[in-house]
């Protein structure tokens, strides 16, 4: 899939995976992104890369990706700009670690993870991302069925893609129940779109990334990431955002790549 004419739209656009893999699809020539964030960084993501291409390549977006009436606002927008948005990369996330069931080493007693954490990581993880890729969805149905086109033939030009960002976690990892849910979930929704947003010529994939040299990841203790992170890890190294990006450009690109791409730098945990 050609990226000159298309729009995407980022979220979790502020740092990161999501930061990185704007500047990867403009240096790639799309014709302009929708950064989205909660943070305002966004904004001086839009200066930067007006800067450095010579024009307002970024459109940012500030607001909280869960709320309903702030994606609807987002999309409208989206649409009235630029008419149709072909490209999603929901990157926005949260990791809440925590083991499921902890027991007291003085009264016995048993607790379990909060479920209230449980339901806020879903509802960014999954919930949240899998409404941003429909919403994108949606406008190239609309913009087709406007035009008179019906299903998607072999002989048109690909019209768009959806990238969800997954993780080696979505395998099971200890002290993730939560995280480990809503990555291994996005997986399920990305084969069962792939299949329905085909009829309008819009594919899905996920990427999987390793642990990333990220703000999330940095929250943990660095003894943490030296001990039990780096020695599972082939290359003893954390992950670059940029090289996530670059494989999240792959697959948007490369039409003959369905289903998951695993970017984990041989991560093999110890059971």
């Amino acid at each position: 899939m050609e990226l000159n004419g298309k729009v995407a739209v980022v979220t979790g656009a502020a740092s990161g995976i999501g930061r990185a893999t704007c500047m990867a699809l403009l240096k790639r020539g799309i014709e302009a992104v929708a950064a989205v964030d909660r943070s305002d960084a966004v904004v001086e993501l839009a200066r930067t890369a007006a800067g450095e291409f010579g024009r307002e390549v970024v459109t940012p977006y500030v607001g909280d990706v869960t709320d309903v009436a702030f994606r609807q606002a987002t999309f409208a927008d989206l649409r009235r700009r630029f008419g149709c948005v072909q490209i999603c990369v929901p990157a926005a996330g949260i990791v809440r670690d925590g083991l499921a069931v902890k027991i007291d080493k003085e009264t016995g007693k048993s607790s379990l993870y909060p479920q209230e954490q449980f339901e806020q990581t879903l509802e960014l993880n999954l919930t949240a991302a899998t409404y941003w890729a429909m919403e994108t969805v949606a406008t190239v149905a609309e913009d087709r069925f406007a035009r008179k086109v019906g299903r998607w033939e072999p002989n048109e030009n690909v019209q768009g893609c959806i990238v969800f960002i997954g993780s080696v976690s979505s395998a099971g990892n200890r002290g993730q129940v939560s995280y480990a849910a809503s990555k291994a979930a996005l997986e399920a929704v990305t084969n069962t779109l792939a299949k329905e947003t085909m009829y309008h010529g819009v594919r899905c994939a996920i990427i999987h990334p390793g642990f990333t040299d990220t703000p999330m990841l940095n929250a943990m203790e660095r003894r943490y990431i030296e001990q039990n992170i780096l020695p599972n890890t082939q290359l003893r190294r954390l992950l670059r955002p940029e090289e996530i990006a670059d494989g999240i450009c792959f697959l948007l690109q490369n039409s003959a790549i369905s289903g998951s791409l695993w970017a984990d730098a041989g991560w093999h945990p110890a059971a």
